[in-house]
């Protein structure tokens, strides 16, 4: 049998998530060189892309606002948003583009994701006078799709064939702001 607990003067035996109250208790804030090895442990425990130390730190050295974590009231870090410019000399406006988001699965579905993505856009436009935002998704990560299209208001604009290293599909999606 499985223990009660309290939350918000209720009793809950839902120990798979967190229960809502303590999303008061999770701070979303500006990613450091200190949070980098917890970024990552993230991105290894809930993606199959991963990436090198290195790349995180070109990060944060190079947009160092735009990239942001949402950590627990234990200090851990639960999400983060890995962010940047982009400087492609095909696009004329200043835009942002998110390099990977990612929230451990205990704290999904608890709108970590969509505050994020918001603080990084955010970021983009007061910093770089970003005028949008792209990103990558792959075709078959139906719960990213339905985040980025439904919720954050993304549109498709195209497909990129074989995108990822494993050959799969990528959809490239942009926000206009």
């Amino acid at each position: 049998m499985r223990s009660q607990i309290k939350c918000c003067g209720k009793e809950r035996s839902d120990h798979t998530r967190p229960p809502l109250c303590l999303l008061n208790m999770i701070d979303i804030r500006q990613a450091t060189m200190d949070d980098l090895l917890a970024m990552q442990h993230c991105n290894l425990n809930n993606l199959p892309e991963n990436y090198q130390m290195k790349y995180y730190i070109y990060h944060l050295v190079s947009w160092p606002q735009l990239s942001y974590v949402a950590e627990d009231h234990k200090g851990r870090i639960v999400g983060y948003v890995l962010a940047k410019m982009e400087d492609d000399v095909n696009v004329k406006e200043p835009h942002g583009h998110i390099t990977s988001l990612s929230v451990m699965r205990n704290f999904r579905r608890l709108g970590l994701a969509e505050k994020l993505m918001s603080q990084a856009q955010k970021a983009m436009v007061e910093s770089f006078g970003a005028k949008f935002c792209s990103l990558h998704v792959r075709k078959t990560n139906r719960a990213a799709l339905s985040l980025y299209r439904d919720t954050l208001k993304f549109t498709e604009v195209e497909v990129e064939k074989k995108y990822y290293a494993d050959g799969e599909d990528a959809k490239k999606m942009v926000l206009k702001f």
